[in-house]
Formats: structure tokens, C-alpha cells, sequence
């Protein structure tokens, strides 16, 4: 019973120390986007992840900037980005992405912003648990949120990959099918090209003969 009481205050204590932002969004051509966090804290992690799911080449320009407009990351044309750094000051970060360097293609991009507090969790004496089982119960707890964490990011990963394939696929069936039909035109060009050659051939003939 004291260790179920442990794993419930670790998790309650646990559980508001993190806030996320997932979103999808659709940047036009030549069309700049920023998101803003608040931190409220001083060495906070914070935590940026995002990828080019279709549009183009997959490729993006971003920006992080914190207070004041300091940059603390920066990139062109990347494709997607996973970066933790800590906030050493409190105030709004923004989190750019730049498609300007795009005239027609449009970039839909995945993106998650998350303000971590990792302080370390003490727990309440009134629990009656003692270090060893708090240490262990500690230590099982971080565990799984580090493989919770591995799985989110392979699955952001696949559905990344599954999406640009996917892009590559309907964009290699769409060149086949224009080449199809210039094809079909060309065929059909030539082949009344042909007629008509050979009809100005034979009324040549029949006047000279005449």
C-alpha cells in the first residue's frame, strides 16, 4: 500500500511540471510563421522538435529565439529537427519557420513545443516510504518516461517517412501520367504529320502527271 501511495505522489508531483504544444501546420509560398512559448522559470529545458511532412523538397527554414531576440537555434532548408536546450532566461521564446525561399510550393511541418521542469521530485514524509523504495520507485518512473519518450519520437519518425513516400509516390504517378500523355499527343502528332506528308506527295505526283 506505501509503495502504491509512493507512485501516486511521484506522478501527482510529477505530472504538472511538463506543458506541450503539437500542432500541424500548412505554410504558403513565401510565407513566414512564428509560435511563441512562455517560460516561466530560469534553466527550464525546453524541448523543439519538428519535421517537414509534404511541399517541395521537404526542406524548411526555422529560427528559436528567446528574450530580446537572441537566436538560440537556426537552420535553413532542414528537413526536421529534434533539439532540447535550456532557457537561461524567463520570458517569450518564439519558434519560426520561414518558406520564403519557396515561389509556388507549399510546406505542411509538425511541430512540438514542450517547457520542461525537471527538478527533482521530494517526496512528502508523511508517505512512510523509505529511500530505498522511493530511489527504486524513482528510478522506474524515469525509466518509463524515457522509453514513452523513445516511442513517440520513432513513431514521429515513421509517420514522417510514411508521409514523404507517400509524397513521392502520388508525385512519381502524376509524372507518369503527363509523360502518358505527352506521349499520346507527340503519337498522335506524328501520326497526322505522316498524312499529310503523304497526301502532299501524291497531289505533287498527280499534277505532274498531268
Amino acid at each position: 500500500m506505501r509503495v502504491q501511495n509512493l507512485v501516486a505522489g511521484l506522478l501527482t508531483t510529477l505530472i504538472p511540471s511538463a506543458s506541450a504544444t503539437a500542432l500541424t501546420y500548412k505554410l504558403d509560398a513565401n510565407e513566414k510563421a512564428c509560435f511563441y512559448a512562455d517560460v516561466t522559470q530560469k534553466d527550464v529545458k525546453v524541448a523543439f522538435y519538428f519535421a517537414v511532412q509534404s511541399g517541395g523538397s521537404f526542406d524548411i527554414d526555422y529560427q528559436v529565439a528567446g528574450p530580446l531576440d537572441k537566436v538560440i537555434l537556426g537552420g535553413t532548408k532542414e528537413r526536421q529537427g529534434d533539439y532540447v536546450f535550456t532557457a537561461q532566461s524567463i520570458g517569450e521564446y518564439s519558434f519560426c519557420f520561414s518558406n520564403e525561399m519557396s515561389t509556388f510550393a507549399e510546406k505542411l511541418v509538425d511541430f512540438e513545443i514542450a517547457v520542461e521542469n525537471e527538478q527533482k521530485a521530494e517526496l512528502p514524509s508523511r508517505q512512510g516510504a523509505s529511500p530505498e523504495q522511493a530511489d527504486a520507485v524513482e528510478e522506474s518512473i524515469t525509466k518509463i518516461s524515457h522509453l514513452l519518450s523513445t516511442i513517440s519520437r520513432n513513431q514521429k519518425y515513421f509517420r514522417t517517412r510514411e508521409n514523404r513516400n507517400f509524397s513521392t509516390v502520388r508525385s512519381t504517378e502524376r509524372r507518369i501520367f503527363n509523360f502518358s500523355v505527352i506521349e499520346s499527343l507527340m503519337m498522335v502528332s506524328m501520326a497526322g504529320l505522316q498524312v499529310f506528308i503523304v497526301r502532299f506527295f501524291f497531289q505533287g505526283a498527280r499534277k505532274g502527271y498531268v
